[in-house]
């Protein structure tokens, strides 16, 4: 599993959590925070993500997707670049900054981002016809990417749909290119993202979620 997730940026984890666990989580989910805090510092997840960081790793953002008929969405291909704070403050090699629902974020050097990872917990069946990431493998190995060069690694390489089972877990680095389609099912493809970093912030910045 290492060697994927180094090599190709992601790897699927089959059976991460079991399914008393994902109705668990399916009740909770929203208004109880504490329960997501306390499975994102679990031993389970943290032991899932340890192997691939520099140093001891630590949960700094989760977000909770959920794609029905209702609330069908199209992600264009992408990577994660931006680092969700609680105030803006000028740093430098961090920039530039942007707001998302009130929320300060940043971009910060393309090494702190090499040193994080994602845990995408499925709590639904993925496949194409319900919006499974898409994802072009390797691609996190090319540093922070233009829009030009994304469409040229899209012509010269094929991409991969990531699917997986109700219960899996989908690690991803934040530069890997990735992307999602409309859902052109009847079924929801709920994920819980968890977002995990392995350094310190510099003392001018604080993390909007981490303790």
């Amino acid at each position: 599993m290492n060697h994927e997730v180094e090599r190709d940026g992601f790897a699927v984890i089959p059976r991460v959590i079991e399914a008393e666990q994902q109705r668990g989580l399916l009740a909770t989910l929203g208004p109880v925070l504490g329960a997501i805090a306390g499975l994102a510092r679990s031993p389970r997840m943290l032991d899932l993500v340890r192997p691939h960081l520099p140093s001891e790793p630590f949960p700094v953002r989760a977000i909770y997707f959920d794609k029905s008929p209702d609330t069908n969405w199209l992600v264009p291909w992408h990577q994660d670049l931006t680092l969700a704070l609680r105030a803006r403050a000028e740093v430098p090699g961090f920039g530039p900054w942007s707001t998302k629902e009130g929320i300060p974020h940043v971009q910060p050097p393309v090494g702190l981002l090499e040193r994080m990872l994602a845990v995408r917990l499925h709590l639904d069946d993925a496949d194409e016809s319900n919006g499974a990431l898409r994802v072009l493998p390797g691609s996190h190995r090319l540093g922070r990417l233009s829009a030009e060069r994304i469409q040229e690694l899209r012509g010269q390489q094929s991409d991969r749909v990531c699917a997986v089972s109700a219960g899996d877990a989908l690690l991803m680095r934040p530069l890997l290119l990735h992307a999602s389609s409309r859902s052109t099912s009847a079924r929801h493809r709920r994920v819980l993202h968890i977002e995990y970093a392995a350094f310190t912030l510099p003392a001018e910045l604080h993390w909007h979620e981490a303790a």
